[in-house]
């Protein structure tokens, strides 16, 4: 049995907590929300109240890694979008804040959940190996944040660069619904589903794969045109109309290393 510490069971950290406990592990989960530590002992978590501040962080943080062998960081930067100049490097700040405690703890190991935004929306086809060129604040602070915890000699650090993220409850068709001249019709969609997410992640705990850099996108890059206005018939919701006049990204996300390090197959009929 593996003890885990999940910082963030939210929307991909909760239901990876419950497959990982499924599995034979215990698992310590955060939440910033008092009301839901009930939902995370509810599920077989052991539950702790923890927030990371630019100032620092919550005294529960050394209970919360005790004992545990691997620490899973899933928290996004969550900038305001009014008011962007104000959050520069908060994010980045607040895992500063929360290193000193993972080298004081028994943490040997990190995974880190990043983004593939820090690769900015250049027209190519995107490796590991491509050097990353964020362009929002976002995924500059993520980029900074990756290159810190993979600088630190204390633990092992694996860089997680998820594409979109889909789910049952979660689908960018949603919000594009109805909505006409939209960009880029011929860009290329980088999706990954929840599930796919779970799996991934077990499998680089299964098999020790600790400091690597994975992009995790499906194979499956059909036209935003074509896979939303798709979508939006399948589940009855009006389609999207895209302008031709607006588009310039042509980026495909390759997940060849994860497929060939890992084995690992994503389920495409999620998508």
């Amino acid at each position: 049995m593996t003890k885990i510490s999940i910082l963030g069971c939210g929307w991909l950290g909760l239901p990876l907590a419950k497959n990982l406990i499924l599995k034979g592990n215990a698992v310590n989960g955060s939440t910033t929300s008092e009301n839901k530590l009930s939902i995370l002992k509810d599920a077989g978590i052991n539950p702790f109240l923890v927030t990371l501040e630019s100032e620092g962080v919550s005294e529960s943080i050394q209970n919360f890694l005790n004992e545990s062998e691997i620490l899973i960081i899933d928290i996004p930067p969550k900038l305001r979008v009014d008011n962007p100049d104000s959050d520069k490097k908060v994010f980045v700040e607040k895992i500063k804040n929360l290193i000193p405690f993972i080298e004081k703890s028994t943490v040997t190991k990190v995974l880190f959940v990043s983004s593939t935004s820090v690769y900015g929306d250049n027209n190519d086809f995107i490796t590991e190996e491509t050097i990353p060129n964020p362009e929002t604040e976002s995924g500059k602070q993520l980029l900074l944040t990756e290159k810190i915890l993979q600088g630190n000699q204390n633990f092992e650090t694996t860089i997680l660069r998820f594409g979109g993220l889909i789910g049952e409850d979660r689908h960018p068709v949603k919000f594009l619904a109805g909505k006409e001249n939209l960009e880029n019709p011929d860009a290329p969609i980088n999706l990954i589903h929840l599930n796919d997410c779970i799996a991934i992640v077990e499998k680089i705990i299964n098999e020790s794969k600790w400091n690597e850099v994975f992009n995790a996108v499906a194979p499956f890059h059909p036209t935003r045109e074509e896979y939303y206005t798709q979508k939006a018939i399948e589940i009855n919701l009006a389609t999207p109309k895209f302008s031709s006049e607006k588009t310039n990204i042509k980026k495909i996300i390759s997940s060849e290393k994860i497929e060939s390090i890992l084995q690992f197959s994503f389920n495409l009929e999620n998508y």
